[in-house]
């Protein structure tokens, strides 16, 4: 308990974990059967959103650090792990150390009644999955995974779903093309479903103006638009927000279906800009029609972003073509 207070999230389940392998047998199938007791108490499903399954994070980090040399045992482990507490994070190790078996095992499980379980195959394998290891050898050549996205982009779940829209949005960082290619195959008119799916998958090409990603989504990339940014505060005081208005105006005759985004010139420590894009809206315009939209954008620090003093960029973005960059200052 001494060390608990200094520690974050992972790094208390993390010392959970260890102090539960100097208490537990040294033999690693022993202990893992008491573990495994612990849970089987407790045979209910999770609830998504709720934080009472992490407390069965200690138990998959403990397959993790310790269950790499009895791949058997801790496969079955993560199974039933993954049911109270994603094993997104445990399984990784495994990917790296026996890829092909892992792989099977994975395949076998796109077609488990379990949504957790299902859910498991598409965010264990993602390339790029947040505060966990990457995948070098997935980055390289996604061919693997995306297989496994194959069995399961049509499953009931939306949960499944949103993971392999998260998983392919990961792709798209290093291989753009084939992610547009498999949205294209993968898209179905009158399927909402997979439209979803598609959408949420390219929506990191889609910030980037990608005129692909933009057409398979049906926004025409050349559009005629006059797009205007108003701040209301110039010089903004860390820790405010920067109030601003959006107005476009579409110039053509025949209505046409914008996605309406601003982007955020964030000053970095070294002087560089780091670019963040945030959606305002999806909607038709009809022709001549002009609509405005007013936004605030907090500019207080947080885990993900730290601000610095000094002069910042807005500009609106519409169907991937940028408009009317805006300086502000913000102040320390």
């Amino acid at each position: 308990m001494e060390e608990m207070p200094h520690l974050e999230l992972k790094g208390r389940a993390l010392c959970i974990c260890r102090h539960l392998a100097n208490s537990l047998p040294r033999c690693y199938p022993d202990a893992l059967s008491i573990l495994m007791q612990s849970i089987r108490q407790d045979s209910g499903p999770v609830g998504i959103g709720s934080m009472s399954p992490f407390y069965y994070m200690p138990h998959s980090l403990f397959v993790a650090e310790y269950g790499l040399n009895h791949f058997e045992h801790s496969m079955q482990a993560l199974y039933e792990i993954t049911k109270r507490f994603t094993s997104e994070f445990a399984i990784r190790p495994f990917l790296i150390k026996y890829p092909e078996q892992t792989l099977s095992i994975l395949a076998e499980w796109t077609q488990d009644p379990s949504e957790h379980v299902r859910r498991l195959v598409s965010e264990g394998t993602r390339p790029r999955l947040p505060w966990a290891m990457r995948l070098p050898e997935f980055q390289k050549d996604p061919q693997p995974a995306l297989r496994l996205l194959e069995l399961l982009r049509n499953d009931p779940s939306e949960y499944v779903r949103r993971s392999v829209a998260n998983h392919l949005n990961d792709i798209s960082k290093d291989h753009p093309e084939l992610v547009l290619r498999t949205c294209e195959k993968w898209w179905l008119p009158g399927s909402e479903n997979m439209q979803s799916l598609c959408s949420h998958a390219l929506r990191t090409l889609v910030k980037a103006g990608h005129p692909e990603a933009l057409a398979i989504l049906g926004f025409r990339h050349r559009i005629d638009v006059t797009a205007k940014l108003f701040i209301q505060n110039h010089v903004v005081n860390w820790g405010q927000d920067l109030i601003f208005e959006a107005t476009v105006t579409l110039n053509e005759e025949s209505s046409r279906i914008l996605v309406i985004e601003y982007i955020v010139h964030y000053l970095k420590a070294n002087g560089s800009y780091s670019l963040k894009v945030f959606r305002l809206t999806k909607e038709t315009l009809e022709s001549m029609e002009t609509k405005s939209y007013r936004r605030k954008r907090s500019m207080q620090d947080l885990t993900t972003r730290k601000h610095y003093p000094g002069i910042h960029y807005l500009e609106i973005q519409v169907n991937g073509n940028r408009y009317d960059k805006k300086a502000f200052e913000l102040l320390s």
